[in-house]
């Protein structure tokens, strides 16, 4: 045998050899497989956290302090009918203080009524008589509301009735004139600033949504 057909059957017996070497130490792969992805460094766990859910009932604590016992009434309202919104009572509460005042200084006693509890009504039809009694008579024109805000709210489980007292300071010029129509106290152009506590009261969960002015505390 010739020197080159020598080394061409040394080459494939080491060929060969080599073969079987890789084979017993991978191993066989059958079909295709997926390269395994590198793996990633693990994320330290993330610590436990207290996942607090709902939180303080912003339409409550924007009026009144969340540890007082107005928050506790106005909370216990609201578990009586889930529909009231203390903002919105707020906001009527501020109209119906305009609405009423200026019923009472017009002597407009009828438009006012069905706002007002009995008591009420009958203390301001009793203010309204002795003016009229006296030949006076007032002209006033309201401004508008320089301050609404909660000043005690209070709520019986029992009967469910509801009273929030309401602070105002409502700005408005007033005269007063006598028979004669003279002016006997006032300006017309004088902006007077009057400060009323209010009173007003419900039945919470009954079908009539209306709040009754039940105490007036100037």
């Amino acid at each position: 045998m010739n020197s080159p057909l020598i080394q061409l059957l040394v080459l494939a017996g080491i060929a060969i050899f080599l073969i079987l070497r890789l084979k017993s130490v991978l191993g066989t792969r059958e079909g295709f497989e997926k390269p395994k992805a590198p793996q990633q460094p693990e994320k330290p766990a993330r610590p436990d956290f207290e996942v607090i859910e709902g939180g303080p009932d912003r339409d409550i604590t924007d009026h009144v302090s969340e540890e007082g016992p107005q928050a506790e009434a106005l909370t216990a309202m609201k578990r009586v009918e889930p529909g009231f919104s203390v903002s919105e009572f707020v906001q009527g509460a501020r109209g119906a203080y305009e609405m009423i005042l200026m019923g009472y200084e017009h002597g407009n006693i009828s438009d006012i009524q069905p706002f007002l509890a009995p008591d009420v009504y009958e203390s301001f039809v009793d203010g309204i008589a002795a003016r009229e009694d006296q030949g006076l008579k007032i002209e006033a024109e309201f401004i508008g509301v320089r301050e609404t805000a909660i000043a005690d709210a209070t709520f019986d489980t029992d009967s469910n009735r509801a009273e929030i007292t309401m602070r105002f300071v409502g700005e408005l010029t007033s005269v007063v004139r006598n028979s004669a129509g003279e002016i006997v106290e006032g300006s017309p152009t004088s902006v007077k600033r009057q400060k009323d506590t209010w009173t007003f009261a419900r039945t919470m969960g009954s079908p009539d949504p209306n709040w009754l002015l039940v105490a007036t505390d100037a």
